[in-house]
């Protein structure tokens, strides 16, 4: 059984930058992971890219042939991705052994992981290839400035969550940047009636029974909730990589070495 992580989150979210640091965080503690790039759009890379989309297709190569624009030319590489399951994917997947663990490093177009089915039929071959995966939704942190913008990125990943049917780890990430993390934390663990008073402060009355339904779906379930990372703390990162682990049951097969404390009888 192999193991992966689906990360994913708007463009700017630092999805790269988590991809960079994980891959050195895997490495100060001896630990092999593998960082596989699917964004076709990708020029430069702080980390050995293991597979990579490019070599199947190119954005550049997309627009330039077909005059399509970024947008639409990235969607059409996503699914000539998708047309490529069980050729080049399936080849490049062959390269690793059962218990490899492979980090995938999404484009950041929204729509690809929201409601266009390209990430979900990649998610479902990665399961017939015997893959645990785990959807990794990054949030930057500093979009975490107000109640309405947290509800939007509560629904984006509740959007993702939907659509993927994936177990699901929400990070914010860029938490180095936040200077005061008190406007953060309020986020965590948010209360129904302070997102509501909140709400109902920034919207027009008649949207008082939709702010209701938000905020309770958000409060009552717990459906979506966000982990924060400090990439300038190693236990920080280790703290959401043993969250992910947890989610793909990564480690949960090892066998359990037993040192024999008890000293020597003499013949």
């Amino acid at each position: 059984m192999g193991f992966a992580q689906l990360v994913i989150g708007p463009a700017g979210s630092g999805k790269s930058t988590y991809c960079s640091s994980l891959y050195q965080h895997c490495e100060t503690v001896k630990r092999t992971m593998h960082i596989v790039n699917l964004d076709p759009a990708a020029e430069n890379f702080d980390y050995p890219v293991a597979m990579d989309i490019r070599e199947l297709i190119s954005l550049d190569d997309v627009m330039e042939e077909l005059g399509l624009g970024p947008n639409g030319g990235l969607i059409y590489c996503m699914e000539h991705l998708e047309d490529s399951l069980d050729d080049w994917l399936t080849v490049e997947l062959d390269n690793y052994l059962d218990d490899d663990y492979l980090v995938f490093d999404c484009p950041g177009q929204i729509e690809l992981f929201t409601h266009v089915p390209v990430l979900r039929n990649f998610v479902d071959h990665l399961k017939r290839k015997n893959f645990n995966v785990c959807a990794v939704y990054l949030l930057d942190s500093q979009f975490m400035t107000d109640v309405p913008k947290y509800i939007s990125g509560c629904l984006a990943s509740l959007s993702a969550m939907v659509q993927l049917e994936l177990p699901h780890v929400n990070i914010l990430s860029k938490m180095d940047l936040v200077t005061d993390k008190k406007d953060v934390e309020n986020y965590l663990n948010p209360e129904a009636k302070i997102l509501l008073s909140e709400l109902n402060k920034h919207m027009a009355p008649r949207f008082a029974n939709l702010n209701k339904a938000l905020a309770e779906l958000i409060d009552d379930y717990s459906m979506v909730n966000f982990i924060p990372l400090d990439l300038r703390k190693e236990s920080s990162i280790q703290y959401v990589l043993s969250c992910i682990d947890n989610c793909i049951q990564y480690g949960e097969d090892a066998d359990v070495k037993i040192k024999d404390f008890d000293p020597d009888e003499d013949d």
